[in-house]
C-alpha cells in the first residue's frame, strides 16, 4: 500500500464504560482539526449516550455522522456507528451492568468491522473488568478477549508503551498468588521471542536489546530470597540468546532497574507480573502511556488509564494517553505495512552470525 493511500486510516474507536471518562477523552483527542489531517475516526456507541457526556463534560460540538454501517462513513468528519439499540442508563460515576453491557456491544461491533476490513486499528475507551463480564465475555480484559475474537490461534501480549519505554508483561491479569506458578523457562522465552518480533516489526526497530527483571527481591540474592531466577528466568535468558537469537539480558532486581532508570539503555523490558511492570511505567509515562496488544493479525491500543469513575462527567479527563493511543496506532500499522513490503521475498541467509553480548550486562559501567 503507497504512502498516500495509508494517509487517513480509519480508526475504531470503542467509547467503553457509559458511566466511565471514555467518551470524554475520545471526543477531547478527535475533536481537533489536525486529527481529521490524519485519520478518519469512526466512534462505537450511542449517540445519545455522546450526548449526554458532551453536555455533562461541557464539550465543545463538532460535526459527526451519525449511521448505522461502517460501509457509509464520511471522511471529512468523525463518524458515529449507533450499534447501542437498548435504553441504557447513564450514571456517571457508577459501574453497572448496563454499562458493562454498552461497553461490550460497542466491542463486539467495532471487532466485527475490524476483522471484516471496514476499519484498519482499532483504539479502546477503558471499559470495567467486571461489570462486563457476561455469557458473551467471560475475559479478564481487553487482551485476552481481542486474542480470542482475533488470534487466528496467535496469542497476545500486552505492551506498554511511550515513545522511549516499552515493558511487557510475562505474565498479566493473574492474582499475585498464581505468578509464581505460571513462570516456565519456555513460557518466558515464548513471551521473549513475541516482543522481540514486535519491536522489530511494530516499533521498527533492529535487533531490539529486552532487558529481563528478576521476579524475587534482590534477583533472588543467590537462592536466599527465591530460586526462579536460577531454575527459570536465567535459563530462559541463555536459551533465547543461544537458540532463538534474541538480544536480552539480565534479570535485574525491578527497583534498582527503574530506580537508577536503566530502562533507557534497553529498547524494551519483560516484568514478570503485572503490577512489577505497570506501576513503575505509569509513574514515569505520566499521561503519554498507551497500551499495545501485540502478536496480533489486527493493531489494538488503549489509554494506560482505567474508567476514571471519581472524575467522570466533571470535564476534566486528560485525553493525552487516548491521542497517543491514537497515534501509536496508525505509527504501528505503517510500521507494519512498510516491514512487510520489504520482506516480501527475502534473500537467503549467506552466513551464521558468530557471537552474542554476555547474558547480562553491567549497569555499573558505561557502555
Amino acid at each position: 500500500m503507497s504512502e498516500d493511500n495509508m494517509s487517513k486510516l480509519k480508526v475504531g474507536i470503542t467509547l467503553g464504560d457509559s458511566n466511565g471518562i471514555g467518551i470524554e477523552v475520545a471526543m477531547k483527542a478527535i475533536g481537533v482539526p489536525e486529527m481529521m489531517d490524519l485519520c478518519v475516526p469512526v466512534l462505537y456507541g450511542s449517540s445519545r449516550i455522546v450526548s449526554y457526556h458532551r453536555n455533562a463534560c461541557n464539550l465543545p460540538g463538532f460535526q459527526i455522522n451519525h449511521t448505522k454501517s461502517a460501509e457509509q462513513l464520511k471522511t471529512n468528519m468523525p463518524n458515529l456507528i449507533e450499534c447501542i439499540e437498548q435504553e441504557i442508563k447513564v450514571e456517571l460515576g457508577q459501574p453497572s451492568k448496563q454499562a458493562g453491557l454498552a461497553s461490550f456491544i460497542a466491542l463486539e461491533a467495532a471487532v466485527r468491522d475490524l476483522k471484516a476490513g471496514l476499519i484498519d486499528v482499532l483504539v479502546t475507551a477503558p471499559i470495567n473488568k467486571d461489570n462486563i463480564q457476561s455469557e458473551q465475555f467471560h475475559f479478564p480484559g481487553h487482551t485476552e478477549y481481542l486474542e480470542s475474537a482475533t488470534g487466528e490461534g496467535e496469542k497476545a501480549l500486552m505492551i506498554m508503551c511511550t515513545e522511549n519505554l516499552r515493558i511487557a508483561l510475562a505474565t498479566t491479569h493473574l492474582p499475585l498468588s498464581q505468578v509464581f506458578g505460571a513462570l516456565s523457562i519456555e513460557g518466558i522465552r515464548e513471551k521473549l521471542r513475541m516482543f522481540n518480533a514486535a519491536l522489530t516489526r511494530d516499533f521498527n526497530i533492529d535487533k531490539p536489546r529486552i532487558a529481563v527483571l528478576s521476579l524475587n527481591p534482590h534477583a533472588g540474592e543467590n537462592g536466599m530470597l527465591g530460586n526462579e531466577e536460577r531454575d527459570i528466568i536465567m535459563p530462559a535468558i541463555q536459551q533465547s540468546l543461544d537458540e532463538d537469537d534474541v538480544q536480552c539480558f539480565g534479570p535485574y532486581a525491578a527497583d534498582g532497574f527503574f530506580g537508577a532508570r536503566h530502562y533507557r539503555r534497553f529498547d524494551g523490558v519483560l516484568a514478570m507480573y503485572h503490577d512489577q511492570g505497570l506501576t513503575p511505567f505509569k509513574t514515569i509515562a505520566m499521561d503519554e502511556g498507551v497500551n499495545f496488544t501485540a502478536g496480533l493479525p489486527i493493531v489494538r491500543t488503549s489509554p494506560d488509564h482505567g474508567t476514571g469513575y471519581d472524575i467522570a462527567g466533571q470535564g476534566i479527563a486528560n485525553e493525552s494517553s487516548m491521542r497517543h493511543a491514537i497515534y501509536m496506532a496508525i505509527d504501528i500499522y505503517r510500521n507494519r505495512k512498510r516491514y512487510d513490503e520489504a520482506h516480501q521475498n527475502p534473500l537467503p541467509k549467506l552466513f551464521q552470525d558468530r557471537g552474542r553480548d554476555n547474558v547480562k550486562l553491567d549497569l555499573t559501567k558505561g557502555e
